[in-house]
């Protein structure tokens, strides 16, 4: 995945894109704080794919914005499908490119959900579910798009983390009210933030096998409570020591200390026929 050479005739899309990248990626003295937590669920999900699927595998990649899922995996050997609700995003995506099989499916993907039926080995769905209405049927939809014995890989803020002031999904009675809000980009855009017992009884809803549901991302790492300043200073080794650390204590704590929920699915394999 190549960096484009920023060019001031750019249309604003692609200079903002420019921008996220540049803090997310490739200079990390911008914005450590939101750097770091975005490296951390990226990099989880990255080592998860090659872990769990052979290169080959067909993945969709749902909300993929500026491809930084789509194009290393493609790398890697994956066959990737990008997906996102904005299509200007894609030709961002194409400035990135080096090689890899990459095909481009821009829209909103439940509009193809009977074309795409069963159609991926594994389906990446990255900090996407806290942006619509129906995060239940969403997951629903996701999981009829994922073969049998396949996977699918999200990232989402932690609903049960201390700083969250949104609502609990099950707490909202009527979540219809919320369907003109939804598929705005950024935290802006956040509707609920999902607490990992609502993780674990949609997952189950949908028929889906949950491999691992894990946390990531404490205040220091995260740099919330105006400890991003400490990210200048603290080596690097001692961040992910401390990280490391509040990840092994139980869960209530965990819970109530990491920013980020990691959660990875599998569908279960068809039943055999006697």
């Amino acid at each position: 995945m190549k960096k484009p050479a920023f060019d001031p005739s750019w249309l604003p899309t692609y200079k903002e894109c420019f921008e996220n990248d540049e803090i997310e990626l490739w200079n990390d003295t911008i914005n450590r704080g939101h750097a770091r937590q975005y490296r951390n669920r990226r990099e989880a999900i990255l080592r998860a794919v090659e872990k769990l699927m052979p290169p080959g595998s067909k993945i969709l990649d749902v909300a993929a914005a500026g491809g930084n899922f789509t194009l290393p995996l493609a790398e890697k050997g994956f066959h990737m499908v990008w997906n996102d609700f904005y299509p200007e995003w894609m030709e961002w995506v194409k400035m990135k490119y080096e090689h890899g099989v990459v095909e481009y499916a821009p829209g909103n993907i439940f509009d193809k959900s009977a074309e795409f039926q069963q159609c991926f080995d594994g389906v990446i769905a990255t900090e996407v579910i806290e942006h619509v209405a129906h995060p239940d049927a969403f997951l629903a939809n996701l999981a009829t798009m994922v073969k049998p014995g396949g996977w699918l890989f999200m990232t989402t803020p932690n609903g049960r983390y201390f700083l969250n002031r949104l609502p609990k999904f099950s707490d909202c009675p009527d979540t219809s009210v919320f369907e003109a809000d939804q598929f705005k980009p950024d935290s802006d855009g956040h509707i609920f933030l999902l607490h990992p017992s609502e993780i674990i009884e949609m997952t189950t809803r949908s028929k889906l096998h949950l491999h691992t549901l894990s946390l990531a991302n404490n205040p220091l790492s995260g740099g919330h409570l105006k400890l991003s300043h400490l990210l200048r200073v603290l080596p690097k080794g001692f961040v992910d020591l401390v990280e490391a650390t509040t990840q092994r204590l139980p869960a209530p704590m965990r819970e109530r200390l990491h920013a980020t929920t990691i959660i990875i699915c599998q569908r279960p394999l068809a039943p055999t026929l006697p």
